[in-house]
């Protein structure tokens, strides 16, 4: 391993921990909206356990990840041979195999709320069919990765686990870029659907610019595009890539269920009611100029 390695080693654990912090803000409003309600339902009960489920796979990536770099950089510092060295020897010891289990396994999670995301947004069990199959393909490519680079002489970095690796990534950041691209595109269409039909103000309540970068979770997506790369090529910034990406697959979608328990994301009724009042206001302008229209409120 190079000194570039090792310093984008040192700047995607610093750049985590901040992510990670974040992650920690964004859980608690969560918590305390759905906390906070009236009344709860089983999606608020799914909310808190799926959100809390993230929170602990990211504190395992982000603390077995500073743990290492302890034991690499301050308190192996004489190790023989150097840090390198030290890299080359431990890198497949148990809490390095679970660091990168877990954002995995947070992926997967992630990857399973766009699906369903699209299923809301499409209402229609059609549109997911190439999603869920990529799915599962990233799910299998990735226990593949898993084992392959946490057995007794595998290396996250070369040989058959650095091939494995790079399927799984194909796969699963084919997945990221496929939906988001359904969620991007359906944003978009309901924005000037309902600027046509309900609107310009109207329009703003439910698609603003920061619904579409968080709810097609895009900076997710474009650091997984920067991840792929940069490993395809076995380039040295790329460990700080996949830290940054590590730490996103939690908070893309923790954003996104923050965004749905405090009701600024669109739901299944949401998209009824929208449908509704344009074909309504559609036919009151047909009869009287659309004067009798007033905006719905959500």
């Amino acid at each position: 391993m190079s000194s570039p390695f090792q310093n984008a080693n040192y700047v995607g654990i610093n750049l985590t921990a901040i992510l990670y912090g974040v992650e920690l803000v964004v859980y608690g409003i969560t918590v305390h909206a759905l906390w906070t309600k009236p009344t709860r339902g089983r999606a608020d009960i799914f909310f808190v356990f799926f959100s809390t489920t993230l929170l602990i796979l990211m504190t395992i990536s982000y603390s077995t990840n500073a743990a290492f770099g302890e034991e690499m950089w301050i308190v192996n510092a004489k190790y023989p041979g150097g840090m390198d060295a030290y890299l080359d020897a431990h890198v497949n010891v148990w809490y390095q195999t679970l660091s990168s289990a877990s954002p995995t396994t947070a992926n997967l999670l992630g990857d399973a709320l766009m699906i369903y995301r699209c299923y809301v947004l499409y209402d229609s069990i059609y549109v997911i069919v190439l999603p869920s199959i990529l799915w599962l393909g990233s799910f299998g490519s990735g226990v593949l990765f898993l084992y392959a680079s946490g057995n007794p002489h595998g290396d996250f970095f070369e040989g058959f686990a650095e091939n494995c690796g790079l399927g799984y990534y194909t796969t699963t950041i084919a997945l990221n870029i496929l939906t988001t691209a359904l969620v991007l595109g359906r944003l978009l269409w309901i924005s000037r659907y309902m600027r046509k039909y309900l609107g310009r103000t109207t329009s703003k309540r439910y698609v603003n610019a920061i619904a579409i970068i968080v709810e097609s979770a895009l900076p997710y997506t474009l650091i997984g595009i920067a991840n792929l790369i940069t490993y395809g090529v076995q380039n040295d910034t790329n460990v700080l890539f996949a830290a940054i990406y590590g730490a996103m697959t939690g908070l893309a979608p923790q954003l996104i269920i923050m965004r749905v328990v405090k009701g600024r994301a669109l739901s299944r009724r949401d998209m009824t009611e929208i449908l509704t009042d344009s074909v309504i206001f559609a036919g009151n302008s047909d009869i009287s100029g659309g004067d009798q229209y007033t905006a719905p409120q959500s």
